[in-house]
């Protein structure tokens, strides 16, 4: 499912229109990266929580040439999902 699908089906499920079904995930989305970034966790009980990691510097190898490369820390943004989605999926 992607981005237009999922509007569709919001849209469809709260009898709602597509626009007002759009503003609501783009304002969703923008409230989780925004305390992303702030460095908080977002957390949503049953479907999961969304959280920031540091990941370091570490060496690594270009495929291509074996050579030795760096590779540079970084923060990156880690899903954990919720028991109820879990159990859903399984």
């Amino acid at each position: 499912m992607n981005k237009t699908e999922l509007i569709d089906a919001m849209a469809a499920d709260a009898g709602i229109t597509k626009a007002a079904a759009k503003k609501a995930l783009e304002s969703f989305l923008g409230n989780v990266e925004g305390s992303l970034k702030k460095g908080n966790r977002v957390s949503l009980v049953g479907f999961g929580s969304w959280s920031v990691s540091k990941r370091n510097a570490r060496e690594g190898r270009n495929p291509q040439t074996g050579a030795t490369i760096k590779i540079a820390a970084k923060n990156v943004v880690k899903f954990k999902a919720g028991a109820e989605l879990s159990g859903s999926v399984n």
